[in-house]
């Protein structure tokens, strides 16, 4: 296997008018690497799959994709990758079996070739015994991982998958990324966009973008350490969601300075500046309304405490 980078991007833009949608990304991705990109609604992700994939062209930087330059050797790389975009894009008037045929025959498949891919493919999706089935009339995990199957016919060197699990149930969303892992320990590079925290945590490296700038790189464990703006800390209490509208009221009044204040489950997350200075006044406030406090314990921050931080920041 190569050692040079699958991805390599350098001071990428791509504009629409006077909107900048990626204003100058610099990173690179490197080889048999689960990349995860995240980033708010509109942040820019799927524009820069996009310029990745040749489909648009960058108003300046440079990028290339397995050694392959995306605007000069457009064809050249798109024959090396797969792509599934975050819309379900299979026809809904063939089978499964049809599916995983027009696409082969798309990437040029040999007829022996897509005898033996396609009964990798359904065995893969777990569609034995549904290879004659509409693909409309098939659940939601059993299209993404369909069209999963049908984005890797051709074995691509690497994989872009564009928020692939969105809207999918816990279990479904699981099966998805044991499918994904399989192919990183094959070698396949993979590129992921994804709103789901617990799916970033799994990625070998992370990027997060807002307003088409990359604000942190790095592995999650990494972020975690070096890119959370203050600490976290966790309340268990009486009632935790009238603790979060006294502490919200507190910090839209300047009472306390916090950062950022949420619901966990039965348990409060409360961002500050120092834990151990904050500790102190946040039990005080929550007991003089009637709040009893159990604990208010400092916790390592997670994924998505940093991830919110720093797009908030």
């Amino acid at each position: 296997m190569s050692t040079e980078p699958a991805i390599v991007v350098e001071n990428l833009v791509k504009c629409f008018g006077n909107f900048t949608a990626v204003d100058h990304l610099s990173f690179s991705v490197s080889r048999g690497e689960i990349f995860g990109f995240l980033g708010p609604n509109g942040a820019g992700k799927t524009t820069t799959i996009r310029v990745l994939l040749g489909l648009l062209r960058p108003t300046s930087g440079k990028a290339t994709v397995l050694g392959y330059d995306v605007t000069k050797e457009t064809k050249a790389m798109q024959a090396c990758v797969g792509y599934m975009s975050q819309l379900f894009t299979l026809y809904p008037d063939l089978t499964a079996a049809e599916s995983i045929n027009f696409y082969g025959q798309v990437y040029g498949l040999t007829a022996k070739e897509l005898v033996r891919r396609e009964a990798e493919i359904i065995a893969m999706a777990g569609l034995s015994g549904r290879e004659n089935e509409l693909t409309s009339h098939l659940s939601g995990g059993w299209k993404q991982r369909l069209a999963l199957g049908c984005a890797i016919l051709h074995k691509p060197e690497l994989v872009f998958l564009d928020e692939p699990t969105a809207g999918e149930d816990p279990v479904s969303r699981r099966e998805f990324w044991e499918l994904i892992y399989g192919l990183a320990m094959q070698g396949t590079t993979i590129f992921v966009t994804t709103h789901y925290m617990d799916e970033a945590e799994h990625c070998q490296q992370v990027g997060f973008v807002s307003q088409g700038r990359l604000m942190a790189l790095g592995t999650p464990s990494e972020l975690k350490a070096r890119q959370m703006r203050g600490q976290v800390l966790e309340i268990a209490c009486s009632d935790a969601a009238g603790a979060v509208r006294i502490l919200h009221r507190a910090q839209q009044e300047g009472v306390l300075v916090l950062d950022e204040v949420a619901l966990y489950g039965a348990q409060v997350h409360v961002v500050v500046p120092e834990a151990e200075e904050a500790r102190p006044a946040i039990a005080s406030l929550l007991s003089d309304v009637g709040i009893v406090v159990q604990s208010i314990d400092w916790i390592a921050p997670s994924l998505e405490d940093v991830f919110i931080s720093n797009i908030r920041g």
